[in-house]
């Protein structure tokens, strides 16, 4: 399998793709907890193509797509202007999304997102993601350098969550 990721615009195509997994991902993700007709609910209400355009239009965000044989399967989104709890005086701190379809979960595609991803915060102090607790990346992300900082609830349906982060200037 050929896997590739690469930074992607937020074309017709990239939001596509974007809007293509995202969509796949709430499913998998919510569907042992939540009634199947809420989260397509979600997913018809609240992930919105113009929404994403004008996210991916700010400066400070760049999405970040994995693609297996040209099609995609994962992506991040780095957004260097968001804020990040008690951040010391005069640190940079960057928040990622960090997301791969089941199917496609594989140490080869871990690997290409997270080392894409990685040259992107290459300029800030401290990485963050916030991850639904029972996401299976959680664990890749702990081997990878993350640590968990507190849990508690988010997403749309308020799951079990964990906030974690990666201090750049150790790794």
């Amino acid at each position: 399998m050929d896997i590739i990721s690469k930074f992607t615009i937020g074309s017709e195509e990239g939001i596509s793709d974007l809007i293509t997994i995202m969509d796949l991902s709430v499913y998998h993700l919510h569907k042992d907890f939540i009634a199947e007709d809420d989260i397509k609910k979600y997913i018809h209400t609240e992930i919105d193509p113009r929404k994403m355009i004008n996210e991916l239009n700010d400066l400070s965000n760049q999405l970040i797509m994995t693609y297996a044989d040209q099609k995609p399967v994962g992506y991040s989104i780095v957004k260097s202007g968001s804020v990040y709890p008690s951040l010391p005086e005069g640190k940079r701190a960057t928040e990622i999304s960090f997301v791969i379809l089941p199917e496609f979960d594989s140490p080869e595609t871990r690997q290409s997102l997270w080392k894409k991803c990685r040259s992107a915060v290459s300029f800030t102090d401290r990485i963050w993601v916030n991850m639904l607790s029972h996401d299976p990346l959680v664990s890749f992300l702990e081997e990878t350098g993350f640590k968990v900082i507190t849990e508690g609830k988010s997403g749309p349906f308020q799951l079990p969550s964990r906030l974690m982060e990666m201090d750049i200037s150790k790794n």
